[in-house]
């Protein structure tokens, strides 16, 4: 499985790396940790086939107390994360086809409560609206959350089979100097990360390029899970 935050977190990585080289190697890096992690609980699974995944993992490795504290910090903050994540980038989306769309539409103006301003743009209230409706078909049985889960797989598939071509398609006759020195040397695109040690920001960033990479592959859209 990857998650819709391959869509989403690839600019950033991009960003950080500032060499297509760069990006690629940190895509090859961030797939090998994605794999290796998904066998790791392949093969947890099969010793332990119940019901909570990564949950009963390390209940049964750590005691009770872990597997609790790790079933309500998902619950409260790791999953409700990215779901919110994936639907301020379905709205972002949106916002490039709805103008209307936009982070600074607000429906309600920003209200300072301390330090924080709570509002409602119309950004922010399709991304709730999807969080809702998937929560909804979600609540009518595993049936139909697997048809949407299927649809969506099925979607972000074809999405990423596009890119790929398309990436192919475009770079395919490229001139040398596309393939010179500019596939790797950073400094030469332009990228100047403030850092004192040069070898060390370019450790440093490819690292949270990898990050970036191997978390996107776990966000994907809300789907039935079995009782913890």
């Amino acid at each position: 499985m990857f998650g819709s935050g391959i869509f989403i977190v690839s600019a950033e990585s991009s960003r950080l790396s500032g060499a297509p080289g760069s990006l690629l190697l940190a895509w090859a890096l961030a797939g090998l940790l994605t794999i290796t992690g998904a066998l790791c609980c392949s093969e947890l699974a099969t010793m332990m086939p119940r019901a909570g995944g990564v949950y009963v993992f390390l209940r049964e490795a750590l005691g009770s107390p872990i597997g609790f504290l790790y079933g309500w910090t998902l619950f409260l903050v790791v999953q409700t994360e990215t779901i919110a994540a994936v639907a301020i980038a379905f709205a972002k989306f949106l916002g490039v086809f709805a103008t209307a769309v936009s982070p600074d539409n607000y429906l309600v103006g920003p209200v300072s409560l301390g330090s924080y301003d709570i509002s409602l743009s119309t950004e922010q209230l399709p991304a709730i609206a999807l969080i809702a409706l998937l929560t909804w078909t979600n609540t009518r049985g595993l049936e139909v959350g697997k048809i949407v889960q299927n649809t969506f797989t099925v979607a972000k598939t074809a999405a990423l089979t596009a890119v790929v071509i398309i990436g192919l398609s475009l770079g395919w006759k490229v001139n040398s100097a596309v393939l010179s020195s500019a596939w790797w040397d950073s400094w030469r695109n332009g990228w100047n990360p403030q850092a004192a040690q040069p070898g060390f920001a370019i450790t440093g960033t490819l690292a949270l390029a990898c990050f970036l990479e191997d978390r996107s592959s776990a966000r994907s859209s809300p789907r039935p899970r079995g009782p913890m």
